[in-house]
């Protein structure tokens, strides 16, 4: 739903969102593969269409989504203490499975004249994958947080989100003796709740974070449930999903990130709207890491109220109206 009332010098998007209560929650961008790749900024529109290399990759995502396969590209800003001079790092992060805890990681460091080839091989998944062997990295359990400060598509992003990338970086990477790398990135959506970051391998979105709750998130030994407001939601799973997934996340605490879980939504009204529904009926299906227990949860989600917002930041953007949502229902089956 939309009015036409504007916003008159409205400069930053997140702050209105922000100060009229906006839950992020179920805004988590859902895919089956993430691709990180190593690109040097600018990253403009401009440079995407003139960009051979860029071009070349554009055109391979939607091959790859045209398959069926949710693929979504994500671009870090090289890094003096992490990236090699004369090459470029691309990272695939793959759903292993209908019900997982982690993405499956695949990380690859090529001279900079092989990396549209490489990008190429990893979308196929083909048999020239083999060739790039010797520029595989070697598995690890390495923590990786994105925090866009995309500027270019919204200056909200660049604004708060890299002070947020700073603390991160000099606080909490630089001290973690290489188990956290935190990058700069290109936008996921959501600039309305910047700053907005993406963590990996788990897969969790963050919005409106603020940097007294950093600690919490990066070192994950306090209550879940002081994190609750600045949630996105699990990219492994859609929106309404999401919401019951955050409840029942507040219930198991942090031992819950490590359950192989799925989703599905069983019904909703209306039945084609995939965003706005009036209500939804979701099942969430989790495993314990060693299989000894299982189960479902069966959840009601309900539009509970609506709150103004702004898409962007700008003068005179127009205010709208965006439902919220409760889980009115959460049973154990």
């Amino acid at each position: 739903m939309m009015t036409q009332k504007l916003l008159t010098n409205c400069q930053f998007c997140s702050v209105v969102s922000k100060a009229n209560g906006e839950d992020p929650i179920g805004t988590a961008s859902n895919a089956d593969i993430w691709l990180v790749m190593e690109i040097p900024q600018p990253w403009t529109e401009e440079r995407l269409e003139t960009d051979p290399v860029l071009n070349q990759i554009h055109d391979l995502f939607h091959e790859v989504q045209d398959q069926g396969i949710q693929v979504m590209p994500i671009a870090i800003a090289p890094d003096q203490e992490y990236s090699t001079p004369g090459y470029t790092r691309a990272i695939h992060y793959q759903r292993p499975a209908k019900n997982f805890a982690q993405f499956d990681k695949q990380e690859f460091l090529v001279p900079e004249h092989q990396f549209g080839q490489l990008v190429a091989a990893l979308l196929k998944q083909s048999q020239e994958l083999h060739q790039f062997e010797p520029y595989r990295q070697p598995r690890n359990d390495t923590r990786e947080i994105m925090v866009c400060t995309h500027g270019n598509v919204d200056v909200a992003c660049s604004r708060f989100g890299y002070p947020i990338y700073q603390k991160l970086r000099q606080e909490h990477a630089a001290t973690s003796l290489g188990q956290l790398r935190v990058w700069r990135c290109s936008h996921f959506g959501g600039h309305q709740f910047a700053p907005t970051l993406f963590d990996l391998p788990t897969g969790q979105f963050w919005g409106h974070i603020e940097p007294e709750m950093l600690d919490i998130l990066v070192r994950r030994d306090s209550p879940v449930k002081q994190l609750r407001q600045f949630y996105r939601g699990w990219s492994g799973i859609t929106k309404y999903e999401q919401i019951v997934e955050r409840e029942i996340w507040m219930r198991q605490g942090w031992k819950w990130l490590d359950y192989h879980k799925s989703g599905q939504v069983l019904a909703q009204y209306p039945a084609n709207d995939e965003w706005n529904a009036d209500w939804a009926e979701v099942r969430i299906d989790f495993t314990s890491p060693d299989g000894s227990i299982q189960g479902s949860y069966l959840a009601r989600v309900e539009a509970c109220t609506e709150v103004m917002t702004v898409f962007n930041s700008g003068n005179e953007q127009p205010l709208e109206l965006v439902k919220q949502y409760q889980v009115s229902q959460l049973t154990l089956s």
